[in-house]
Formats: C-alpha cells, sequence, structure tokens
C-alpha cells in the first residue's frame, strides 16, 4: 500500500515537472516567435503576427520600460529590436526552473519523511 503511495506521488511530481516545461515550452515560442515578427518586420495587419504581438504583449509588459526599443526603416519595412522580449524570456526560463527546484525539493523532503 505504502509503494503505490509513493509511486503515485512520484508521478504527480514528474508531471508538475512536465506541466511547468511544457507551459514554459508555449511561452517561449511565443516570445521567440514575437522577437523575430518585430526583428524582420513584419506586418502588424496579418491576422496570425497581430494575434502572437496580442497574446504575447501580457507577459511582456512587465519588462517593457527596462531599455528602449530600436527601430531601424528598411525598404518595404520597419524592424525592431526589443530588449524587452529577449529578458523576458530568461526571466520566465529561471521561473520555471525555480518551480522545478521546488517540486523536486517538496519531493525529498517528503522522501526523508517517511524513514
Amino acid at each position: 500500500m505504502e509503494e503505490n503511495r509513493e509511486k503515485s506521488y512520484s508521478n504527480g511530481n514528474l508531471k508538475a515537472r512536465k506541466y511547468v516545461n511544457y507551459i514554459l515550452g508555449v511561452i517561449e515560442v511565443l516570445l521567440a516567435m514575437r522577437f523575430v515578427f518585430k526583428l524582420l518586420g513584419a506586418n502588424p495587419g496579418n491576422p496570425f503576427v497581430s494575434f502572437t504581438y496580442s497574446l504575447t504583449q501580457i507577459g511582456l509588459a512587465p519588462f517593457t520600460t527596462i531599455f528602449r526599443t530600436a527601430s531601424t526603416k528598411g525598404v518595404e519595412a520597419k524592424a525592431f529590436l526589443e530588449p524587452a522580449t529577449i529578458i523576458a524570456m530568461i526571466v520566465y526560463a529561471i521561473i520555471a526552473w525555480g518551480i522545478i527546484k521546488l517540486i523536486e525539493i517538496n519531493k525529498k523532503n517528503n522522501d526523508s519523511q517517511k524513514y
């Protein structure tokens, strides 16, 4: 009985870590798409680009005023370098890493309390 409980708890930790990694992956991909779209001067009138910008703006808001956005005018498009996007990607990766470490610490504490 105790062995089954330990297995299900261990699987729960593994699932929690997988969920955290999955959510981080989705956030990182969306932010990377935004970074590339802005850098290459993608048309903000395009529905997919507009959707990506609006979806990522929420997570990018705390970082937008850290550095100024650099822009350059090309022949057909205006390109932007958004350091805030890179900073957001780094910060969210660190937060996810911290959450995973907390899950692992919780598992270690529960293992030591059994004995």
